[in-house]
């Protein structure tokens, strides 16, 4: 359960709702549960299998972390031969659920999963990986609730994948800020490390960004004023999550972290109720 980090469920709501920001979108509210239960299931199989790829190829570095030091692989609890294996058998599960799609579908998510065994590269290479993660947690799983719903990807599949692709660049760039000093001395590349005392002033632009993009979009969509008080909640504990960032206390940047989890959820009621009052 560490290694699929089913102990640490907020990465599974970070990745999951943006998926029902777009089914709910792309459904014009009326969502179908077999379109949700599947999705809820890939999130769940999506999120878990890139954490142990992840913990595969960072397994050398892990233990340099203060916060993954104790991970399976890093202290040597699971072997790379049973990591493997549960790596097969995730991925045999998630084909099985994205076969229940059309092609264009089942063609994003081959993609996905390319695109997930490259992240852990960029943090050796790429001085910003968080913009690579923002197209694979966040953006992509838009463009496949899209194409699940209605066979293709619209403009506003685009739209609203911007919005989620600045809100991850955003809140993986607060998390990246936990392990400044220890990615400093290990060599792991972050948006963190990269901005240096600009990263706070970058955070809240990018953030600023992502709840427009979501004004322009409900105005769009012609939505109930209901969405626009959702957003101002959502307004809200992004300028919390500013107080807690701004003496860059890990702890503090952690807590931020977790924060996102209730964000997503606020979007997504603002995008039901938006649409059903």
């Amino acid at each position: 359960m560490r290694l699929l980090r089913l102990h640490q469920p907020v990465g599974i709501f970070l990745l999951l709702w943006p998926t029902l920001w777009a089914l709910c979108v792309a459904s014009a509210g009326s969502i179908h549960f077999k379109i949700v239960a599947l999705f809820i299931m890939g999130t769940v199989l999506t999120r878990t299998l890139g954490c142990v790829i992840n913990d595969i190829i960072d397994s050398d570095l892990d233990g340099f972390v203060r916060r993954t030091q104790h991970r399976p692989l890093a202290s040597g609890e699971v072997s790379l031969k049973e990591a493997l294996w549960i790596v097969f058998v995730l991925l045999l599960l998630a084909f099985f659920v994205v076969y229940q799609f059309n092609r264009l579908t089942l063609a994003l998510a081959a993609i996905a999963v390319a695109l997930m065994a490259l992240y852990p590269l960029t943090k050796r290479y790429i001085r910003w990986p968080q913009l690579f993660l923002g197209l694979v947690f966040g953006a992509w799983s838009i463009l496949m609730a899209f194409a699940a719903e209605t066979g293709k990807i619209p403009a506003m599949a685009v739209g609203l994948g911007l919005a989620a692709y600045a809100w991850c660049v955003a809140y993986d760039t607060i998390y990246a800020m936990v392990d400044r000093e220890d990615d400093r001395q290990v060599g792991i590349q972050s948006s963190a490390l990269a901005l240096g005392r600009y990263d706070v002033v970058f955070i809240a632009v990018v953030e600023s960004v992502f709840v427009l993009i979501l004004c322009f979009i409900g105005y769009a969509l012609h939505l109930h004023v209901i969405y626009y008080v959702m957003l101002a909640g959502v307004a809200g504990l992004l300028i919390y999550q500013h107080a807690l960032i701004k003496d860059r206390k890990p702890e503090a940047c952690f807590k931020a972290f977790l924060n996102n989890a209730w964000i997503g959820g606020l979007v997504f009621l603002g995008f039901f109720f938006g649409m059903h009052s």
